[in-house]
């Protein structure tokens, strides 16, 4: 899967909250892979007064990702 077949795409936890849709993505250059999924355009989050804890609140760690289709599921309280 490529990294722009995740834009749009649902999150929904795995109790079946919906957490948002995925409206950019966050890199690990150093390990080559995704780190997160934004939930909030990253240019309004860079505007922010905080934008550090901006992007905590709007943001789920991929390692959280659990499975990726139509929607992605992930887990709750795992990081």
């Amino acid at each position: 899967m490529s990294i722009s077949e995740l834009y749009g795409k649902t999150i929904i936890s795995n109790d079946g909250k919906i957490l948002g849709k995925v409206k950019g993505v966050m890199l690990n250059l150093e390990e080559g892979e995704v780190s997160h999924l934004l939930v909030t355009d990253m240019e309004q989050l860079m505007r922010s007064n905080n934008p550090r804890k901006d992007i905590q609140k709007n943001s789920v760690a991929y390692s959280r990702v659990r499975k990726v289709s139509e929607t992605i599921v992930v887990g709750i309280g795992t990081e």
